[in-house]
């Protein structure tokens, strides 16, 4: 199979996750460049990527676009912070490029709408960095829910307990900022968010919300709860925090219907903790048989979904059919923070989809 000419642009904390996914698909891509405004933040990936290969020789830029003209890359992951992700994602998608985009893809429904339609219009394939729908215990619920063993899906929830402090905000000013960031539902919960909606059915129709600034000195919210409803007629919760004492605690996703029950949980999602259905003994998959086999914690909260995410990208482009996570599935979860940001400016209730933008929330705490 092809080997795909690549480039990262943002060498930031994320971007070691990319590096680790480059390096675990190195039959299939070719990583050619890395780019950041910071030099050193260069160096520190390549150094990472050529544990693998000592020898391989890695451009470094700080502007993205002299990059995409000197190396014209074939795919672009781009890990740079939120703002700037609509951008230049189209500046890649029409310089000819696949594209795989953090999340979120975007800070507002106007942009993301932009970044699909440039993917169809240059016929480009892109795909949003969703990493945990490829969780093991995630396909395994995914799978139980394809065969509809939770008979009529009831109501779902998700918590994201995690901590952020204040030093992380300082790290990097744009973080916790409206028109760069938004606040720990868009940047830290929207994983867990996504996984709420892909589960319950994917078309969210209404959201109702309450966000708080407890703790820290930023300009978004550092917690967020909401109650999300689906054409389908399910009901999901989420709970959302970054300012968890005295650090991460748990991401937890509970899904229940009238004739199953499951809850995974661990530090990413990735522990099945509760596993009960009225079909077990016929189908053989008791709670014991599936606790037994518990995956271990990742050692960080990104886990490890991104090197299935990009072999799955690859296979797409390979196979002439859509990735797993496309902009108008990445998009979904977008929709719901929008909601949530809307709801809590307004004190209503918001039909979804809407379009708003984080940069409407400047000024609310």
């Amino acid at each position: 199979m092809k080997k795909y000419k690549s480039a990262l642009i943002g060498c930031g904390r994320i971007s070691l996750s990319h590096i680790n996914a480059f390096t675990k698909n190195i039959h299939d891509y070719d990583l050619l460049a890395v780019c950041d405004l910071i030099p050193e933040r260069c160096n520190t990936v390549i150094l990472e990527y050529c544990k693998l290969d000592p020898n391989k020789i890695i451009k470094k830029f700080t502007n993205y676009k002299e990059m995409l003209t000197e190396i014209k890359p074939e795919i672009v992951t781009i890990a740079t912070e939120s703002g700037r992700h609509s951008e230049i994602a189209i500046d890649c998608l029409n310089a000819g490029a696949h594209v795989i985009c953090e999340k979120p893809m975007a800070l507002s429904s106007k942009d993301a709408d932009s970044m699909i339609l440039t993917a169809k219009i240059t016929k480009k394939k892109l795909a949003i960095a969703f990493q945990n729908r490829f969780n093991t215990p995630i396909l395994k619920i995914r799978d139980a829910i394809s065969n509809q063993r939770f008979g009529k899906i009831l109501h779902g929830m998700i918590q994201i307990r995690w901590n952020r402090n204040q030093e992380y905000y300082s790290e990097a000013r744009w973080r916790g900022t409206w028109k760069e960031d938004g606040g720990t539902l868009m940047n830290q919960c929207i994983h867990g968010i996504d996984l709420l909606q892909w589960i319950l059915g994917e078309d969210a129709v209404r959201v109702q919300a309450q966000t708080r600034r407890f703790l820290r000195h930023i300009e978004a919210e550092d917690f967020g709860a909401a109650i999300v409803e689906f054409k389908n007629g399910a009901v999901g919760i989420i709970e959302g925090s970054a300012i968890i004492f005295p650090k991460n605690l748990n991401e937890t996703l509970s899904i229940f219907g009238d004739k199953g029950s499951a809850v995974i949980s661990g530090l990413a999602v990735n522990k099945i903790e509760t596993w009960r259905f009225a079909d077990a003994d016929f189908i053989g998959d008791t709670e014991e048989q599936v606790l037994c086999s518990i995956e271990k914690d990742p050692p960080n909260v990104y886990g490890f979904g991104h090197t299935a995410l990009f072999k799955d990208f690859v296979e797409s482009i390979n196979n002439n059919r859509d990735p797993v996570i496309t902009g108008e599935n990445g998009k979904k979860a977008l929709d719901i923070v929008l909601g949530i940001y809307k709801s809590q400016k307004t004190g209503k209730a918001v039909e979804l989809p809407c379009d708003f933008s984080t940069e409407e929330m400047e000024g609310f705490f």
